[in-house]
């Protein structure tokens, strides 16, 4: 590890593994298909690792459509808030599945898609998500139809259903409740398709989370209404298997001791500043607090404060923890500032370079 120049990004394949085989593990009791979420993960230099244990991607572009395709394999579902005419051919191209997620792109597009399966988005219009930036079911949401009797206008045009309203849900019982509700609002119309998707959003594989429960209910929400369920892990897939290597490059104090590493949270984890959370470093632990920030000229490139057993000085090495989701889909070339490598620690215990940055990227990505 020591060899690889930082910023990078660290991929444990073991503990990628160990996600892998709750999955599957799901998969077996439940009969639920599961689909990754290339929209929270999209690093194909590992989806080796991730292809045995799950049954294809979803999408919510033409671009992450085309990677699923071509570099996942198995089924590829594609969804977007709006296609375009421009890229509608294409997208069925490469497609099993594609849902629309209003009934206006729905009737616009349903010829141009009529040899592969249909689906629509619907909206609960209600959710788990505690963030309003993120919450599907805000008001005046743009995301799905809600509408019973509009939709049934329509259902012979589709084949399936979309709900995504979990959101960092790691509670089964809150998870019951949005699927009753869920029931008890479109129950007659669950009858009348093939397949459901719910969505991501649900921490299944964290390490309380009842499985056997979450898996006998799914059994027992497919069997009732006869359709095929699928799922769509993002963060429940790549959870604690990946870190943020850094290192400290200088060290101040001004009024609080501060340490600046060769890496920036708006442009390598970005998540965290939109949702004024704090990086993952661990233990977290010791007389000696800092003050961690990135080196971009924001003010607010902070990753968070920690505690240390020893005064921090140039040089040293730190990891953030828990960071593939929502990282590396989002990197970005702020302040000119490189991106971190992408690196996999393989099951051996290798350290292998996936790929590297430079400054032809970055003048690549301008005009």
């Amino acid at each position: 590890m020591t060899e690889l120049a930082t910023p990078y990004y660290l991929i444990d394949k073991s503990k990628l593994l160990a996600n892998m085989q709750k999955i599957a593990y799901l998969r077996q009791r439940s009969g639920a298909k599961a689909l990754l979420a290339l929209k929270c993960f999209a690093t194909w230099g590992v989806f080796d690792v991730m292809r045995d244990y799950m049954d294809g991607t979803t999408s919510s572009s033409l671009y992450e459509v085309k990677l699923g395709h071509c570099k996942f394999g198995g089924e590829t579902h594609a969804y977007s808030v709006a296609y375009s005419d421009a890229e509608i051919a294409e997208v069925v191209a490469n497609a099993d599945k594609i849902i629309f997620n209003s009934i206006s792109q729905l009737n616009r597009f349903a010829d141009q898609a009529r040899d592969i399966q249909r689906g629509l988005r619907v909206n609960p219009r209600v959710s788990t998500s505690d963030f309003i930036l993120a919450d599907p079911a805000r008001p005046h949401s743009r995301l799905g139809e809600w509408d019973i009797e509009k939709i049934c206008a329509v259902m012979p045009l589709i084949n399936g259903f979309m709900f995504h309203n979990n959101c960092e849900n790691g509670d089964f019982d809150r998870f019951d409740q949005m699927l009753k509700h869920i029931e008890s609002e479109f129950g007659e119309l669950l009858y009348q398709v093939d397949w459901v998707s719910l969505g991501g959003g649900i921490h299944f594989t964290g390490a309380d989370y009842p499985l056997d429960q979450f898996a006998d209910r799914l059994k027992q929400f497919a069997e009732q209404y006869g359709v095929q369920l699928y799922l769509e892990p993002g963060e429940a897939a790549i959870t604690l298997s990946t870190s943020l290597e850094v290192t400290v490059l200088d060290t101040l104090y001004n009024g609080k001791h501060l340490a600046i590493v060769d890496s920036s949270i708006e442009a390598h984890m970005l998540d965290l500043l939109i949702y004024r959370q704090t990086a993952k470093l661990l233990p977290n632990s010791g007389e000696h607090q800092y003050m961690v920030c990135g080196k971009s000229c924001l003010a607010g490139d902070i990753f968070g404060e920690y505690r240390f057993p020893q005064p921090l000085k140039i040089g040293d090495r730190l990891s953030f923890g828990d960071a593939a989701g929502y990282t590396m889909v989002k990197k970005n070339w702020f302040n000119g500032v490189n991106m971190p490598s992408i690196a996999s620690k393989e099951l051996n215990g290798e350290i292998k370079l996936i790929k590297q940055f430079n400054f032809d990227d970055y003048v690549d990505s301008l005009s």
